[in-house]
């Protein structure tokens, strides 16, 4: 799996993950919020597996093939 997820790409899924997350353990929004779980991923291993299929790579266009930096 190549990096395809960008700096503030990963920081905006963690927090939105985590938020959700929160919220669904809260009993706040229900189960729906366990649905976070994938944009919290997605951002932990820095790879989107719609990415590749949308043509989409928001780690930059210096760094194309794939080593975002850490």
């Amino acid at each position: 799996m190549k990096c395809n997820v960008g700096r503030i790409d990963r920081v905006l899924r963690i927090s939105v993950g985590l938020v959700l997350v929160g919220l669904a353990a809260s009993n706040v929004v229900g189960v729906w919020g366990w649905i976070g779980i994938i944009p919290l991923a997605t951002g932990l291993f820095k790879f989107c597996p719609m990415y590749p299929i949308l043509g989409i790579n928001s780690c930059g266009a210096g760094r194309g093939n794939g080593s975002c930096s850490k």
